[in-house]
């Protein structure tokens, strides 16, 4: 069964570079992009309470509008029913330490890396994730 991997980041070519690294890393993967944090977390909610399939990995931006990675992480924090089956990486163009230290110490957060995304960071969290199926 193929890796089901989320992109939630609002800058489109980002998404495309992050998707290529994917491909490039773990091909048979099942991607699928969100520009909003909102639309990605409303998506979550719906397949946790319909008990549909959720992604193996979230590749999560910070810095987006409306809601940022870091209030979406708040979110889904708040529903039950998935806890320990989505591995959630920090990926950003702005390497704040603070943002590194906060995604050091985020139970949720498995990984920080820069964007663009690169095949070896896109391999790295393949390699880490410990899902059955990958």
């Amino acid at each position: 069964m193929a890796p089901i991997v989320w992109i939630i980041d609002d800058d489109l070519v980002s998404q495309f570079a992050t998707e290529y690294c994917i491909r490039q890393a773990k091909s048979v993967a099942k991607v699928k992009s969100f520009d909003k944090a909102t639309d990605s977390l409303n998506t979550f909610k719906e397949c946790v309470k319909k008990n549909k399939a959720i992604p193996q990995v979230i590749l999560l931006d910070l810095v987006m509008p409306e809601m940022d990675g870091w209030e979406f992480l708040r979110e889904i924090e708040k529903l039950v029913g998935w806890e320990g089956k989505v591995n959630v990486y920090i990926i950003s163009a702005f390497a704040k330490s603070k943002d590194r230290d906060l995604a050091k110490k985020h139970p949720l957060v498995r990984g920080y890396f820069d964007k663009p995304l690169s095949k070896v960071s896109a391999d790295k969290i393949f390699q880490s994730v410990k899902v059955k199926d990958l």
